[in-house]
């Protein structure tokens, strides 16, 4: 699954034209019949933010691995109310490491888990990428500040690495995924990562550094080896 990163979004708050449109959609509602709808719409809920942001195969995605379960009822008690009456936030929280081979269900828990946090009723600016993706858009060319970039990905509150692993690698991609992953770490930001490597290779692919930070940051749940996706295709 390779998945361009997306902006940090912030549910509840009101959509844009563009998430509006994305809703529309969803409910089958043709944009050009929006005129003939009630002058008091339905109010748009936190789940409904949430689909408009995610990737359309992973919009139904429903974690029910228990120790994907687990984490998310942590984050969830570890969210705070940045004030009296307002909605608790997601700000620090423990990781998840997601290890198996391809095709196991990984993205799909790491979707679901977002989900799982809207529907407990906090609220969480997130991002997802692909870590081939997540190189890609930092490796230094003109008219891109990368750095600025880096510092964004770094600080956003929940982080969705997918595939880490997958890209070749080299001392420019173990570097960078030391700094970003070594700043979630300081800060103690959730982060979900998945993995087609088993846990016991991370090292000799990520290098010490990285590895020693994921071993005391993240808890780690290894899928068992089966490919659903074909599982699915021959059912």
């Amino acid at each position: 699954m390779h998945t361009r990163h997306r902006e940090p979004q912030l549910l509840g708050n009101e959509g844009t034209l563009e998430r509006m449109a994305l809703i529309l959609a969803a409910r089958n509602i043709d944009p050009a019949d929006a005129a003939a709808l009630p002058d008091d719409p339905e109010p748009y809920s936190p789940l409904d933010a949430l689909l408009a942001g995610m990737p359309p195969r992973y919009q139904s995605a429903v974690a029910d691995h228990p120790m994907v379960l687990d984490w998310v009822r942590k984050v969830t008690e570890a969210a705070v109310a940045p004030s009296r009456g307002a909605r608790r936030q997601v700000t620090t929280g423990p990781s998840l490491l997601m290890a198996g081979v391809v095709g196991a269900g990984k993205t799909h828990q790491a979707y679901g888990a977002i989900r799982a946090l809207v529907e407990s009723g906090v609220g969480v600016r997130w991002r997802a990428t692909t870590a081939a993706d997540l190189y890609a858009d930092l490796r230094p060319r003109p008219g891109v500040d990368s750095e600025r970039e880096l510092a964004a990905v770094s600080r956003c509150p929940l982080l969705i690495i997918d595939d880490l692993g997958a890209a070749k690698a080299s001392e420019w991609v173990e570097e960078i995924t030391y700094r970003l992953i070594n700043r979630r770490y300081n800060l103690m930001l959730p982060t979900l990562i998945t993995t087609n490597l088993a846990i016991k290779h991370l090292r000799s692919y990520l290098g010490d550094r990285v590895a020693s930070r994921l071993a005391e940051m993240t808890t780690r749940v290894e899928f068992e080896p089966l490919d659903r996706r074909r599982y699915r295709a021959a059912a």
